[in-house]
C-alpha cells in the first residue's frame, strides 16, 4: 500500500491549511486508486507538535511524538506539505519541522506543495520560498502546487476543485514513478525530466 503523509502548519481551528491538505490527500488517494494502487493517508498537524518542536530545537533530542512524526515522513512514498503564508513566506512552525528532520529525509521523496493565504497576491510565496527549501532538501517536487486564497473556498465554478484534482493527478504520477529515498539508504540523483514534462 502506498503511504502518503500530509504535513500541515495551520494554527487555527478550523485551519484552511488543514482543509487544503485534506482535499489534496483525498484527491491523491483517488488518483492513485484510479491507477490501481491503494493509498493510506496520514495527517500531521504541526500545531499539535509545536511544544515538541521547540524542545527539540533547544535539546536536539526528539520526544516520542515527534519521533513518530519523523518516522512517518521517512517511511512515506509521498509527502503533501501545506503552510499558511506568514509575512510573505512559510510559517515558522513549518520551517521548524523541516529543519528538525534528518537532512537526508526528503531526498528523492515526492512532494506536493500547497499554501493558503488571504489573497492571491501571496501565491508567489510557493515559488520564492517553498520551492528553494524543497530543492535544497533534494525532494522530488511535483509540478502543480496549489495555492488557496480565502475567496477560493466559497467560489463558484469549481476552480479550486479543478486545481486540486490536476495537482493530485500529477503528484500521483510522480509517486508511482519514483522510488523514495529511505533513511539510511544511499541516495542517487535521478533524472526525472521526462516524468515532469521538462
Amino acid at each position: 500500500m502506498t503511504s502518503i503523509v500530509v504535513v500541515t502548519a495551520g494554527t487555527s481551528v478550523p485551519s484552511s491549511s488543514r482543509m487544503l491538505g485534506e482535499r489534496l490527500g483525498e484527491a491523491t488517494a483517488a488518483a492513485l486508486l484510479a491507477s490501481g494502487v491503494s493509498a493510506e493517508v496520514t495527517h500531521l498537524e504541526l500545531r499539535t507538535l509545536a511544544v515538541d518542536l521547540a524542545q527539540h530545537l533547544a535539546t536536539r533530542v526528539p520526544g516520542a511524538r515527534l519521533r513518530e512524526a519523523f518516522d512517518a515522513v521517512c517511511a512515506a512514498d509521498g509527502v503533501i506539505a501545506v503552510t499558511p503564508v506568514f509575512n510573505g513566506s512559510y510559517s515558522g512552525l513549518f520551517k521548524l519541522f523541516f529543519d528538525a528532520l534528518d537532512e537526508a529525509a526528503m531526498a528523492g521523496r515526492p512532494v506536493l506543495l500547497g499554501a493558503t493565504g488571504g489573497t492571491g497576491r501571496h501565491s508567489l510565496m510557493i515559488d520564492h520560498a517553498m520551492l528553494p527549501l524543497f530543492y535544497y532538501l533534494k525532494a522530488l517536487v511535483a509540478p502543480h502546487p496549489v495555492f488557496a486564497a480565502t475567496k477560493d473556498w466559497g467560489a463558484t465554478g469549481g476552480k479550486l476543485d479543478r486545481r486540486i484534482t490536476t495537482a493530485a493527478e500529477e503528484f500521483a504520477k510522480v509517486v508511482l514513478a519514483a522510488a523514495p529515498h529511505k533513511q539510511g539508504d544511499d541516495f542517487e540523483v535521478t533524472d526525472f525530466t521526462d516524468l515532469l514534462g521538462g
